[in-house]
């Protein structure tokens, strides 16, 4: 059996995989090519073409995070090449963690103590009970509905949003465009947990913004494309002219890394933070990767991936 891997830390991976698998041969991408040829397996983050386009006997590709939007659209794809994605593997925590931070730092006015700081003022905001701060979450996949379950466990109230009907314990779940628009006029707080898909580009446009009540916050740690990144500027609006969104806390954006003349740099109402809310914890996902490898090479069916599954 032969891997070849693509991911930041890939020579981490062709460690523990030839560890767990020493009869594989596991090579990363930065081998040369006519080693890399033939693999029978790519387990890859954000693949490039060539690696791709090279490969004539994949038996499949583990696509090692939950997005897969990126996958599916590269160039040189292999046709009729089961794709399989990993499935939470600890990054559900650890993006649970991102939103309840998000949330709590808006609710409990850590953006204003902010503020307030460097003007050395003294005031104290009231803290409102959880009951009156409703939290939307869009996107109720594996990780999305981790998300959900750990904020309503928290304390809040939480509305949450898919494109067909789903069902969590504890969470008002709302479907479809109707749907949509009937969650945002109500949440304190909303959180984007979405594939880069062409039904979600821009999800979050003018037009949906100006549905959010007044002193509403975002927060994405999904994906860059989910929110037209100049209708929240304006939506945002100035120290001097202030508008209907409070603040947001975001992830991902349209460009990465987000360019340094970028005037979300300088909003004093937003927060940014690298791409850095759940990046994927390398035990748990060896383990589900290498369940994979066993399944595909048992002959097993897995469940394989389209674009916009999960949501």
């Amino acid at each position: 059996m032969k891997i070849v891997v693509h991911i930041d830390n890939a020579r981490q991976w062709q460690e523990a995989l030839s560890q767990a698998l020493p009869q594989a041969t596991v090579l990363t991408s930065e081998a040369p090519a006519d080693e890399r040829r033939g693999a029978d397996y790519l387990a890859v983050w954000k693949a490039p073409a060539h690696l791709l386009q090279e490969q004539t006997a994949l038996k499949g590709i583990i696509n090692l995070g939950a997005g897969v939007d990126y996958l599916l659209s590269t160039k040189g794809l292999p046709a009729n090449v089961p794709i399989v994605k990993l499935r939470d593997a600890g990054m559900g925590e650890l993006m649970a963690d991102y939103a309840l931070y998000g949330v709590l730092h808006f609710y409990r006015s850590m953006d204003r103590y902010a503020a307030q700081q460097p003007h050395a003022c003294w005031k104290p905001h009231t803290v409102v009970e959880k009951a009156d701060w409703p939290v939307g979450v869009l996107g109720l996949g594996a990780i999305g509905a981790h998300v959900a379950t750990t904020l309503q466990q928290a304390g809040f109230p939480v509305l949450g949003w898919s494109r067909s009907p789903k069902a969590i314990k504890g969470v008002e779940c709302l479907h479809g465009d109707a749907g949509l628009d009937a969650l945002l006029p109500r949440v304190k707080s909303v959180i984007t947990i979405l594939p880069d898909t062409a039904a979600t580009r821009h999800l979050l446009d003018a037009r949906r913004l100006a549905q959010l009540p007044e002193g509403a916050s975002i927060i994405n740690p999904g994906r860059g494309s989910l929110i037209d990144e100049q209708a929240l500027l304006e939506a945002l609006g100035s120290d001097d002219a202030p508008g209907h969104v409070r603040g947001a806390l975001l992830d991902v954006f349209h460009e990465e890394p987000l360019p340094k003349e970028h005037p979300l740099w300088q909003h004093p109402r937003v927060v940014i933070t690298p791409h850095m809310a759940a990046p994927t914890p390398l035990a748990e996902a060896i383990d589900q990767v290498i369940s994979y490898l066993h399944a595909f090479e048992a002959g097993e069916t897995l469940p394989t991936v389209s674009s916009g599954q999960g949501y």
